[in-house]
């Protein structure tokens, strides 16, 4: 009920935009004992950012990663401090290592012609979960810890409105998934 609550603008499909926000964050002078990276996009068709990466992995992950990072010093002076980073049950659908085992960075921003929206979607979750438990074995000594999550289906999003199939499957699925 003391909280005070203030809106800022952010767009992680632009990574001069991220470090803007992290500068007028830390120009505030106050406290951040939780970042929630909860942004998303599915399904949407290939293009790039400004940045020349694939947007989905961009704003699902990359701008989430590099806004962290740039406010790390803020978590660690908050301590207790917690990042959680919103990610989906769809990760375990994916892989982001080539054939013998090695990270292929070619997977995370992929050409036109390689692009899947769904993969692009999955791989860059899984990073936001390989980031977490990175993060929280990094931070935690400091009273910053880190979690994934997975939303669940509990509250509608209009996540899939990028492709009439995607909303077809997401409607024919909700019944069957996990809910509260």
């Amino acid at each position: 009920h003391k909280a005070k609550v203030e809106a800022m603008t952010l767009d992680l499909a632009s990574l001069q935009s991220v470090q803007h926000f992290a500068e007028a964050f830390k120009s505030k002078n106050v406290p951040l004992h939780i970042l929630i990276c909860n942004a998303a996009v599915f399904g949407a068709p290939w293009c790039l950012t400004e940045d020349d990466l694939e947007s989905t992995f961009q704003v699902n992950h990359l701008g989430h990663f590099y806004l962290v990072q740039l406010l790390e010093d803020v978590l660690r002076r908050s301590s207790p401090a917690r990042v959680v980073m919103v990610s989906s049950e769809s990760h375990r659908f994916t892989e982001i290592k080539d054939s013998s085992g090695k990270l292929d960075f070619s997977l995370l921003s992929p050409s036109k012609k390689e692009y899947w929206a769904m993969l692009a979607y999955n791989r860059s979750k899984l990073c936001n979960i390989l980031f977490s438990n990175e993060l929280n074995r990094r931070l935690s000594p400091h009273g910053v810890t880190s979690n994934s999550v997975h939303p669940g289906n509990m509250i509608y999003s209009s996540i899939h409105r990028n492709w009439w199939v995607y909303t077809l499957l997401f409607t024919l699925a909700r019944p069957f998934t996990k809910s509260m």
